[in-house]
């Protein structure tokens, strides 16, 4: 067999066996010599045929920590909402996620530091120059079973950060953007800036993704209700095939009934798309 044929034919029987749950997400791979072994191939092919299944999102491979199966392409993708909801014990915000009833988990130490915030986009959605010592709150969060899911990092204009600054000591965490709204900026008002990108190589290893796998980006702009102007703004980061995002396409009034003229008339062959 070709070597170009080879290793192709080496991934589709290995992506067979984690489509078939023979190895369950999370779990390590066999090495590569005992692929090599199994299948009587060589090395080289067995070692192309993983980097195959790794550009398709199956598997994660680090040198000295193995191969691991990814939950990417196999955990449920579940459409991603547009409510943000109370927590009435907190008095916190939840945000649309792709968890439903999952459990989640905090992976890794939460940090809430100021830091200079050098990315020009989200300086510019925040309204403060490029280089700014900010508030930040970075969290890598995920189902409890799982490899992490996303990671967040929330900047909080200067204007308002010594409300929050304390707000991690206590045990409503969630409450900081609710401190903000009764100190006079109620209520926030969100919008959500959604884009695939490639994962810079520290995104990738947290996320435990190949950097070649887009990630979908979530930037979140909360301006205040009095003046709205920004205070707050913060970007979601999660594997490109770990989540899809759902619409509800609406019609416009001209997009309603009455048609002008029976629409029986129109000739199939002239109508519109």
């Amino acid at each position: 067999m070709a070597v170009h044929s080879r290793y192709q034919d080496l991934a589709a029987k290995i992506r067979r066996r984690i489509e078939a749950n023979e190895w369950a997400p999370g779990t390590r791979l066999p090495r590569l010599d005992d692929f090599a072994a199994e299948y009587g191939a060589n090395l080289d092919a067995v070692a192309r045929a993983i980097a195959v299944l790794e550009s398709e999102g199956y598997v994660w491979a680090v040198q000295g920590r193995g191969i691991t199966v990814r939950h990417g392409t196999i955990r449920p993708r579940r459409p991603r909402g547009n409510l943000v909801k109370r927590n009435q014990q907190t008095h916190g915000y939840s945000f649309p996620s792709a968890s439903s009833q999952e459990v989640w988990v905090q992976h890794g130490q939460a940090v809430t530091d100021l830091a200079e915030l050098h990315g020009g986009r989200i300086a510019k959605l925040l309204g403060v120059p490029v280089g700014s010592l900010v508030l930040r709150r970075f969290r890598v969060t995920g189902p409890a079973s799982e490899a992490p899911f996303q990671i967040n990092t929330s900047w909080i204009h200067p204007r308002v950060a010594e409300l929050v600054a304390d707000v991690d000591k206590k045990p409503a965490a969630g409450e900081w953007l609710y401190r903000i709204e009764q100190a006079g900026h109620w209520p926030i008002k969100w919008m959500e800036f959604h884009r695939a990108r490639r994962p810079t190589e520290e995104e990738a290893t947290v996320l435990e993704i190949p950097t070649s796998l887009p990630v979908l980006e979530i930037v979140r702009v909360g301006r205040s209700g009095a003046d709205l102007k920004p205070v707050e703004v913060t970007e979601y980061v999660v594997a490109g095939d770990r989540v899809e995002t759902v619409h509800v396409l609406h019609r416009d009034a001209s997009a309603q009934e009455p048609w002008p003229g029976d629409v029986r008339d129109i000739d199939p062959d002239h109508g519109g798309s």
